[in-house]
Formats: C-alpha cells, sequence, structure tokens
C-alpha cells in the first residue's frame, strides 16, 4: 500500500502538470477564408484571441502549430499593433489585417525575440500563423480575409 501512495504522489507532482500544460487551448475556434486577389480561396483554421489576457498570451510555450491552423487576434478599434515573440518557440508569420480584412502587412517573426513588429497602418485584426505558410499558399499583401 505504501508503495502504491508513494507512485500516486509522484504522479500527481510529476505528470499532472504535464497533462494540464499540454491540454488544448480554450480558445474559441472557428474556419475563415483567405481570398486572393484572383478570387481563388484558401481556408485556415484559427484560434480567436479577442480579451486583453487572451492577446497578451497568444501562441507563448506553444512548442506545436499545425500547418493550416493560425490565431487571429482581434481589437476594438483600429491602430497601429505591435507584437513581439517573448516566450514563443516557434517561427511564425504575422499579417496585420484591417477593418475590411484587407491584409496591409505581412512580416516573419523569429522565436524568443523583443523586438517589436509593428503596422504600417491603423489595423483591426492580426493573424498569426506558422512561418511561410502565407507565401505556401499564395497570400500576399492586398488579399482579403472574409470576415
Amino acid at each position: 500500500m505504501k508503495i502504491f501512495k508513494n507512485s500516486l504522489i509522484i504522479f500527481s507532482f510529476c505528470f499532472l502538470p504535464l497533462l494540464f500544460s499540454c491540454s488544448q487551448s480554450k480558445l474559441e475556434k472557428k474556419v475563415f477564408t483567405l481570398e486572393r486577389s484572383d478570387g481563388t480561396t484558401v481556408y485556415i483554421k484559427v484560434e480567436i484571441a479577442k480579451t486583453p489576457d487572451e492577446r497578451n498570451f497568444g501562441f507563448m510555450e506553444r512548442k506545436k502549430i499545425p500547418e493550416g491552423t493560425g490565431m487571429l487576434f482581434i481589437f476594438e478599434k483600429d491602430q497601429i499593433l505591435s507584437f513581439w515573440m517573448k516566450n514563443t518557440p516557434l517561427p511564425l508569420s504575422i499579417a496585420y489585417i484591417d477593418t475590411n480584412g484587407i491584409i496591409k502587412d505581412i512580416f516573419h517573426m523569429t522565436p524568443y525575440s523583443l523586438a517589436t513588429i509593428k503596422s504600417t497602418s491603423s489595423v483591426r485584426y492580426a493573424l498569426e500563423v506558422p512561418q511561410n505558410w502565407f507565401e505556401k499558399v499564395n497570400i500576399k499583401v492586398g488579399d482579403k480575409l472574409i470576415l
């Protein structure tokens, strides 16, 4: 019985935190359409970060982001946005998107970098994806996120 109790204590302190830290995101998920300038489309499944806490945490500490997925950051008003990669281990690309869904900027971001990546104009949304995903699916500045 003592061995069982000790095993349970070891499991509780060593493995339960790992299970909870690896659990899936609690953010709302939704599929969006990105429309290229030629009218063709591609779909992306995103987690939606709309509260200040959700936006501040973003992809921090995330060890895997599957292709075709991302995180859409929604802000209350148009503004110059600024993101960094603090505590974010994977390389990302970010698209800054205006109120009408038009992609205004696409930048690549370096893991763990504290350098800020600013939008060049006032925008309402930011879409983070695995680095180079926009290029892989031929999405460019001027293309549109259907909102």
